[in-house]
């Protein structure tokens, strides 16, 4: 993880983002055809700014989700938030959470455990921090708008996953079972700080490149 970067190099590094063609929805490549997941979140919608509370400016909680949709022969669901532009040569992963079960149709605000708070019990998997919980949007200073992909699949088994899952071991069992996918963006920027200067806003939590 970049930490703390100067706005000089959030500047220098706008030309440098995994892309959306890098993350877990796009990468599977699943086939045309294949069923659509809706996904939704009563905090934001497709392509809009993720409120700061949901954010490292903020309590750092994850957002409400929720899913409709789900094709028939589903055993279990799979959640993985991914920062498409971070300036990394793949996706910061934000979030995993493996086995959910079909009928839970939805995820309430705090459900994953972030660093002050213990969440739902969830099976939740290695962010990029290696931290098993939700890494809030932290993008890097002058870098621009961030695109963070909340990607839902549906499993048409459930996997024996390890105790906390990366993303490798998501994207085998997911290249193995997916039946379906869904997928919603939320975006987050941060402003250089000559910019923060003249909006006299609370200083913000550290800086992270995701």
């Amino acid at each position: 993880m970049l930490e703390k970067l100067p706005d000089v190099i959030g500047h220098a590094l706008q030309g440098v983002r995994a892309g959306l063609d890098n993350i877990v929805f796009n990468a599977l490549g699943m086939r045309e055809g294949m069923a659509t997941i809706a996904v939704t979140s009563m905090a934001f919608v497709d392509h809009a700014p993720i409120p700061a509370r949901y954010t490292a400016d903020g309590e750092g909680v994850s957002p409400p989700l929720q899913w409709t949709d789900l094709p028939a022969g589903t055993a279990a669901l799979v959640l993985i938030v991914e920062d498409a532009d971070s300036p990394t040569p793949n996706p910061l992963v934000h979030a995993i959470v493996v086995g959910l079960p079909p009928e839970s149709g939805s995820l309430a605000e705090a459900a994953i455990p972030s660093p002050d708070n213990d969440g739902a019990g969830l099976h939740v998997g290695r962010n990029s921090a290696l931290q098993a919980m939700w890494l809030p949007p932290d993008p890097p200073p002058g870098h621009g708008e961030h695109r963070y992909a909340f990607q839902v699949f549906a499993l048409s088994e459930s996997p024996e996953f390890s105790d906390t899952p990366g993303r490798e071991e998501v994207f085998e069992a997911l290249r193995a079972s997916a039946i379906a996918s869904g997928l919603l963006i939320g975006t987050c920027e941060r402003p250089d700080g000559s910019i923060k200067i003249e909006e006299s806003a609370p200083a913000a939590g550290p800086l992270a490149a995701g």
